[in-house]
């Protein structure tokens, strides 16, 4: 498999300095370079090379002109066929090293498909691990909760026997002789000696019970440290699979560098349009209004050239019918011709038998000519005829966009129309996630915007097609770059690393918002993930 650094005939130190160039952070303003020049390109690098074989004359010519330009006075004598052989040679092996290109970029390109398959699978996993978390952890405060409680009951039972066994200890110290022998009413203490004797039972009772409640509290300790550990290794696993997620998208973060030049101007538009838009409605309308113009730009141009193809098609048939004619005149005529010098000929060698054979061969010809004349009128006919109109696609419904999907996973905290934060009706909804969640596309399309704009700190913009846009705010990192397409469920971003980060979603169709709960089955006060 071939790196980036393969693909530039530059030397280590340019290509390390030409890449800097295009660090983090200067995606959507950096100047438009060209990996294998010193000097930025003022022209998009778009659409494929052109085929091995195509413009090698131009190519040779370019050469040619430069060998010229670059040959010293007294070098320039060399042997003409000396130089076309050497500028031949030095043509093919251009011709080759463009083929190995292709072949790198090729497979490249199938490796970064891998790679995203591997992503999306991985970022599944982080999500589910985030629920068993989540799951874990109200598990964890409900038996801390139950150790709490129990542990309270356990301090007053143990209060309320300690107390009795003080009181039937100073029973049992008095000797009956003693008690007799006492001031008190002896059915004080013949009543002293009944409880006595009842206590006992209950005191063993209770103590049976608190013998239960402390075995039952060593069982919820014991469940609670598994829990725990249940817990612990569930977090290091999500560390290890968010640790070879970053690795994954630093991979693909690299393998993408190869197509940056014609993304970066992508990007440069898109930061010029930010810069004059005044707010995020405008921001989108520019964005709609750029997608229209070029689509009926481009239905335009296709509609002028069927038309061009149409008049050319019409002129080639009249001039072949035109051609058809004269050749037929043409024929006829030396026929007509060939059948007079015929008869004269045979006239003069034997009239009478020549004559009968004239018009006997006339009458044939004159049956033959009506014959081939139907059938070219029938022919022509056929031809002129009318074609049937193209049937035109019935129902007039907007397009559906499905198979959607929640940004990152969390509790809803705003719907779309109730009011949020700032008093004003909500455009869209707002999940609060947990602190570096991992955040998808919510959809398939291609990436409009990608940065920081006015207010709303670093936010995507995602096209869907059919006049769909999904905005995301609320990042802590972008992990996508604009002009990229992305598939549903690719990670593209990650929420902040501290506190509970609030991630705020909003679904446009042709420039206006719509709600984005009706697409995804939303339940009560959920988020998806």
């Amino acid at each position: 498999m071939a790196g980036p650094q393969d693909l530039c005939p530059l030397p280590s130190r340019e290509r390390e300095g030409t890449h800097a160039e295009h660090g983090e952070g200067e995606g959507l303003s950096g100047v438009v370079r060209n990996p294998c020049s010193h000097s930025p390109s003022p022209f998009p690098l778009r659409g494929p090379l052109p085929s091995p074989g195509a413009g090698e004359g131009v190519m040779a010519g370019i050469v040619v002109a430069l060998t010229l330009l670059t040959t010293p006075a007294h070098a320039q004598t060399e042997a003409p066929g000396a130089a076309l052989k050497r500028v031949e040679q030095e043509l093919q092996a251009d011709t080759q090293r463009r083929k190995d290109l292709d072949l790198r970029s090729q497979a490249l390109q199938k490796e970064l498909d891998g790679l995203r398959g591997q992503l999306i699978g991985l970022a599944d996993q982080a999500r589910a691990q985030e629920r068993d978390l989540d799951a874990l952890e109200d598990s964890l405060a409900a038996l801390e909760a139950e150790e709490h409680d129990r542990s309270a009951r356990l301090d007053g039972e143990r209060q309320q026997i300690a107390s009795l066994l003080g009181a039937l200890q100073r029973l049992a110290r008095v000797p009956p002789e003693a008690a007799l022998a006492r001031p008190d009413n002896p059915v004080d203490t013949l009543r002293s000696a009944l409880l006595l004797r009842d206590t006992v039972p209950t005191l063993r009772a209770r103590a049976d019970a608190l013998t239960a409640a402390l075995t039952a509290l060593s069982e919820t300790r014991e469940k609670l440290v598994a829990q725990r550990a249940k817990a612990l290794a569930t977090r290091t696993a999500l560390a290890g699979k968010q640790a070879e997620m970053a690795r994954l998208v630093a991979r693909r973060e690299a393998l993408s560098r190869q197509t940056e030049e014609e993304r970066v101007q992508v990007a440069q538009r898109m930061g010029s349009l930010a810069g004059q838009a005044t707010d995020l409605r405008q921001l989108m309308d520019r964005i709609e209004a750029e997608r229209r113009a070029a689509a009926e730009a481009a239905a335009k141009r296709e509609a002028e050239r069927r038309e061009a193809e149409r008049r050319e098609a019409e002129r080639r048939l009249a001039e072949k019918r035109e051609a058809e004619r004269k050749l037929a005149a043409q024929k006829e005529a030396e026929r007509k011709e060939a059948e007079r010098k015929l008869a004269e000929l045979r006239a003069a060698e034997q009239k009478a038998a020549a004559l009968k054979a004239a018009e006997e061969q006339r009458a044939k010809d004159e049956a033959a000519r009506e014959a081939a004349r139907e059938a070219s009128e029938r022919a022509l006919a056929a031809r002129r005829a009318p074609a049937a109109p193209p049937s035109s696609p019935s129902g007039d419904a907007p397009p559906a966009i499905a198979g959607m999907t929640l940004p990152a996973g969390g509790r809803l905290t705003t719907r779309y129309g109730e009011t949020d934060r700032f008093g004003a009706s909500s455009r869209g909804v707002t999940v609060q996630t947990r602190a570096g969640a991992t955040v998808v596309a919510p959809q398939s399309g291609s990436i409009m915007f990608a940065g920081p704009f006015k207010g709303y700190g670093l936010i995507l913009i995602v096209e869907h097609g059919n006049g769909y846009h999904s905005l995301i705010a609320g990042l802590g990192r972008i992990d996508t770059a604009v002009g990229k397409r992305v598939a549903t469920g690719e990670p593209v971003a990650v929420m902040p690393a501290d506190g509970s980060p609030d991630l705020y979603f909003e679904l446009r169709r042709n420039g206006q918002p719509i709600n984005p709960q009706r697409g995804f089955g939303v339940p009560e006060g959920k988020g998806q993930g």
